[in-house]
């Protein structure tokens, strides 16, 4: 059976050729006689598995030498406690809502402290990402905290939000490794891997040196603590160890496409593609506003619920998997990571316009 095109928000599309090298690699990893799924996160052979992708990871997105690299699990719904319970030093803390993750994040914050929501786009069911050139920071913050982008509505902040000097929180999930980011304007930039790295089970935490402290919140479990893995490196308890090594073989796919300047390109050309298409489409059409479009993230609808049903079986049919909207918000919803190849883009596009044609 040849591959489909997979269009799922999360676990989501690897790039084949990092799936070929792990398969290649699954019964001997490097003269090792076992696989890495087989190997003590102790051994020489894990430690430069796990040392090799912190480093190329700090290469792809230069990452300062004030900042630790943490390769937890949980994913990125643990991070929703884990960060109160390291940061919020006076029990207070900034949100601003532009989806269910981000509402998630600040509800569970509640649990700890003061969770203030200083902006939110629920108004037009997170169809946009509001302005936050001028918020109401609270003097008291320990930090500001944003989704950057919005995997079940298809945003993404195009403009860091002003946080007058609180260090930024951001859940980079989404569009993780899709463009080039300047990791000095965040406190703590975090993801799950499952959506543009690697398989679920990973959670990559990179965090500046002064936000890891032993000053946590009283109760907070050993570990939830950012200390104790930094301390550690990650290997505290036996990491997720074959999903690293996935994560590793991404980064390395990364830096031989061109870093992450050639991969925004990439991702600008492939969403042009379908944003294109869906600005003229009499049928389809975009949910989001323009300037707010992600790229990773392509949320369309019909206009008629028993439609879009029709087009998602059709769709999958021909070979387009995963393309029906979270259960949330309906619709249909086209992601296109980093590993999602243009010509998959340019397919579904033609696919699109024919069942248009069909449905005159």
């Amino acid at each position: 059976m040849s591959r489909v095109y997979n269009f799922s928000a999360g676990p989501a599309v690897l790039p084949e050729e990092v799936l070929r090298e792990a398969a290649e690699e699954m019964l001997d990893y490097r003269g090792t006689g076992m696989s890495v799924m087989e190997m003590s996160h102790r051994s020489k052979a894990y430690e430069s598995i796990i040392q090799g992708a912190e480093a190329d990871l700090r290469e792809l997105m230069g990452i300062p030498e004030n900042y630790r690299v943490l390769f937890l699990q949980g994913g990125a719904s643990q991070q929703f406690a884990m960060i109160p319970m390291n940061l919020m030093k006076n029990r207070v803390a900034d949100y601003i809502v532009t989806g269910q993750w981000a509402k998630k994040a600040w509800q569970e914050a509640g649990i700890y402290g003061k969770a203030n929501k200083i902006a939110s786009s629920e108004d037009e069911n997170f169809s946009y990402i509001p302005d936050c050139s001028d918020l109401d920071v609270s003097p008291d913050a320990d930090y500001v905290y944003i989704c950057e982008n919005n995997t079940i509505y298809g945003t993404k902040f195009k403009t860091l939000p002003n946080t007058k000097g609180k260090p930024l929180v951001a859940d980079v999930s989404s569009c993780f490794l899709s463009e080039p980011v300047n990791v000095e304007k965040y406190g703590v930039i975090y993801g799950g891997v499952q959506k543009n790295i690697g398989p679920a089970g990973v959670v990559i935490v990179i965090i500046r040196e002064d936000l890891i402290t032993e000053d946590v919140l009283p109760g907070t479990p050993t570990m939830l603590r950012y200390k104790i893995h930094a301390d550690n490196a990650s290997l505290y308890n036996t990491p997720p160890a074959y999903g690293i090594y996935i994560c590793g073989k991404v980064f390395q796919w990364l830096k031989r496409q061109g870093g992450l300047e050639a991969m925004k390109e990439y991702n600008e050309r492939k969403a042009k593609i379908l944003y294109d298409f869906l600005d003229e489409s009499r049928l389809f059409k975009g949910t989001v506003r323009k300037e707010d479009r992600s790229l990773m993230n392509v949320p369309f609808v019909t206009g008629d619920g028993d439609l879009d049903v029709r087009f998602v079986k059709a769709a999958k049919e021909a070979g387009f998997e995963n393309l029906k909207g979270h259960r949330s918000v309906g619709g249909m919803r086209a992601s296109i990571y980093n590993a999602m190849p243009i010509e998959g883009v340019e397919k579904l596009v033609e696919f699109m316009k024919k069942f248009e044609n069909e449905e005159k």
